[in-house]
């Protein structure tokens, strides 16, 4: 419960109800391609245009091929920087043998965020079927920033960002979101 002090009277207001503010958070977004180039990526220009739309900052974005070495080097700089709070990046979460998104990601996590990749298959499901399965996207949380691992099309970074990551990204979502936990992210 909240309480809010009026000119007449003290009344009580459940949690849920007391208004909050919105935060925004620093974003980085990179595309993992082997073809993709600045004239060509679709996919990191959709999720910068969402974020900044959203009241987001986006801070940096960059264009690496599918080799887990560069994904990792990208990533680990967004990561080790105490100025991004949050990284999505698109491409390479398929099932080919040059898809290397989620092996790069995945040693770099502190914490797995399994219902992420979960909520995404089951949504897109509704749009694409079975071919959802194919997907391997995932989230979890890397020396206290928040990583998204998003498939390379435009409608899943679309589905993803409009019907997950766009609430939770809002400290004004209840009853809960990932920006109130970020405080806590590196707690021991």
């Amino acid at each position: 419960m909240v309480y809010i002090l009026t000119q007449i009277q003290t009344i009580r207001v459940p949690m849920s109800e007391a208004k909050r503010e919105f935060i925004a958070v620093n974003v980085a977004v990179l595309t993992v391609s082997d073809s993709r180039t600045q004239k060509t990526d679709k996919s990191g220009p959709l999720l910068v245009k969402r974020a900044r739309d959203a009241g987001h900052n986006v801070i940096d974005t960059a264009i690496v091929r599918d080799e887990i070495d560069e994904i990792q080097t990208a990533v680990s700089g967004w990561i080790s920087n105490s100025g991004v709070d949050v990284v999505l990046t698109t491409g390479g979460t398929g099932v080919t043998g040059r898809d290397g998104t989620p092996e790069a990601i995945r040693p770099l996590l502190n914490k797995e965020i399994p219902g992420f990749g979960e909520m995404f298959r089951m949504l897109s499901y509704q749009k694409i079927g079975t071919s959802t399965l194919q997907s391997r996207a995932l989230a979890g949380v890397a020396n206290g920033t928040y990583v998204f691992v998003l498939p390379g099309s435009a409608g899943a970074c679309k589905d993803a960002w409009d019907m997950l990551i766009v609430k939770q990204l809002d400290y004004r979502t209840r009853p809960c979101n990932l920006v109130e936990l970020m405080p806590r992210l590196l707690e021991q």
